[in-house]
């Protein structure tokens, strides 16, 4: 089988079981992000690999499969009959408990902190920004089609996950956090 099909050739593109839709749709543009936010993780799972933060890393990985789910999901609406995995509340209680777990091991923040630090935890702040975005399209989405399932509070729980996790990053490296000067 080719990659290439010449199907999106004119400007649309194949959604799951619904037929096509252009390509600048907002569903389309909300599994893209989705899309997107996986390949940044993907660089932040090998980094932590690298760094020998196993703990990390399995989440991560774990993350990356569940966004595929969230983006398969996305590419299929609520009305069609094709079988899908969705999201669903679980999903969204394991990253809470794995918050709650980083957060066990960091100070309370006293201020406003930087996306910045560690390259790994620079990295995580922007997949927190990859994933902000993919909410708010989300939101969009949702109010034009509604969603079948829980993908928008996913997304929000993921952001708070990675935001913990850039810190987490910070202190198991012994890197300090930029702490916000307000100049």
């Amino acid at each position: 089988m080719k990659i290439y099909t010449k199907t999106g050739d004119d400007g649309t593109t194949g959604l799951f079981g619904a037929g096509r839709i252009a390509k600048d749709h907002v569903r389309i543009e909300a599994y893209g992000t989705v899309d997107e936010l996986n390949s940044a993780i993907g660089i932040c799972t090998a980094n932590a690999a690298l760094k020998d933060l196993l703990p990390l890393q399995q989440i991560l990985d774990r993350i990356q499969h569940e966004l595929f789910v969230v983006g398969g999901d996305l590419a299929t609406p609520q009305e069609t009959a094709y079988p899908v995995p969705r999201i669903q509340e679980a999903h969204i209680a394991q990253l809470e408990s794995e918050i709650d777990v980083l957060d066990a091991d960091l100070p309370p923040l006293k201020n406003f902190i930087l996306p910045a630090g560690h390259p790994l935890a620079a990295q995580l702040h922007l997949c927190r920004t990859i994933t902000r975005r993919a909410e708010r399209i989300c939101v969009t989405l949702h109010r034009l089609e509604p969603l079948s399932s829980p993908t928008v509070q996913y997304l929000n729980r993921l952001s708070d996950f990675l935001f913990t996790a850039a810190r987490w990053v910070n202190i198991q490296t012994k890197t300090e956090e930029v702490a916000w000067k307000n100049s």
